[in-house]
């Protein structure tokens, strides 16, 4: 049953790293953030799924207006699309949720426009390996905190925030499900990992503080001292061997492969 589920999951998430690779093709100066989801959008359902986070939460005005959570500069998560125009310097995390045969798949990859600070890329040189190096604790009898504490501890080693107000997350039929897959604890704690879990590990890191705090829009979170932040995120099978990680960055343009 878990293969079967896992196959579907895989199909979605190929849509899912597509948009991915669409997005980054147009990261650049002038672009409105809507434009952007819009092309998800069309991209999602003219390959039979739906988009996970459009209308999350309800009917409007409540409802997540967007097939994209797009969060530019200091905004962590959360982002609504709209008439934002991307300028030269910024760095805008792009979420996104595919629904495809019954299953979700969830990632998420944080792009420069232009040329950015020093010291923006190498938080995101470093968020991005924060959460190869969570993925790499997705085995079999860890725990969640073995995960958390990966990520943690490396991002705080080299002065980091690391936000606790959100979360990772079990994905499957549900876009949300449990267990929780915090960014911070300790080694040994939390649920035990098994075979069949499929997590969505997304690393949230600040370049200054690590508080944030919630927008009137009910949606957009952004760092409470309006420094930058980052925002990676993978879906993860849990595997009796290494984990499996499910969705891809491979479409994305090269340019934006900061580990390579």
């Amino acid at each position: 049953m878990f293969s079967e589920q896992l196959e579907l999951q895989k199909e979605g998430a190929q849509i899912l790293g597509k948009v991915h690779g669409l997005v980054s093709q147009m990261m650049q100066p002038g672009v409105r953030t809507m434009q952007l989801d819009a092309l998800a959008q069309q991209f999602i359902t003219d390959h039979g799924a739906v988009p996970s986070f459009l209308g999350y939460r309800g009917s409007a005005p409540t409802a997540f207006p967007g097939a994209l959570c797009i969060s530019v500069n200091e905004v962590v998560v959360h982002g609504i699309p709209g008439n934002y125009l991307l300028k030269d310097g910024d760095i805008v995390s792009v979420d996104c949720g595919v629904y495809h045969r019954g299953f979700h798949t969830d990632s998420a990859y944080t792009y420069t426009v232009g040329e950015v600070a020093p010291q923006v890329l190498n938080l995101l040189r470093h968020t991005l390996q924060s959460l190869h190096l969570g993925i790499a604790q997705a085995k079999v009898g860890n725990r969640v905190g073995d995960i958390s504490y990966a990520i943690q501890s490396y991002t705080e080693s080299r002065g980091y925030g690391v936000v606790r107000e959100l979360v990772g997350h079990g994905v499957g039929a549900h876009l949300h499900e449990k267990p929780e897959v915090p960014n911070y604890g300790q080694r040994g704690r939390g649920p035990r990992l098994a075979e069949g879990m499929v997590l969505a590990i997304e690393p949230m890191i600040t370049l200054g503080r690590r508080s944030v705090v919630q927008e009137k829009d009910g949606w957009t979170i952004r760092t409470a001292d309006k420094k930058a932040a980052a925002h990676f995120e993978h879906s993860v099978a849990v595997m009796p061997g290494e984990p499996e990680v499910i969705t891809t960055f491979e479409y994305i343009d090269r340019k934006f492969h900061y580990l390579s």
